[in-house]
């Protein structure tokens, strides 16, 4: 799991990890055409694949990563991305 992460049980996992991946999407810590695969976030947040797969829709919906059949999910550049949830 990631480092110092602890999931809160009040908010579905899948939701507390598409905002931790926006948070490091609009950081800049994950640049555009970065690529976000589902199995390193079931690695690093201990999940499963359709609770990473459930954080990807998210994000996809948010526009921050766009996904290529066959070839995996990225992050989208900025002029992309919708207004940060909150």
């Amino acid at each position: 799991m990631a480092d110092g992460w602890q999931f809160d049980h009040t908010i579905p996992k899948s939701v507390q990890i598409a905002a931790e991946i926006e948070r490091r999407i609009r950081a800049g810590e994950n640049p555009p055409k970065h690529p976000i695969y589902e199995v390193r976030l079931v690695q690093e947040f201990g999940v499963a694949r359709e609770t990473a797969r459930k954080a990807t829709v998210i994000l996809r919906e948010r526009g921050l990563i766009f996904t290529v059949r066959g070839m995996g999910s990225f992050v989208a550049e900025p002029s992309e991305w919708a207004e940060p949830a909150g």
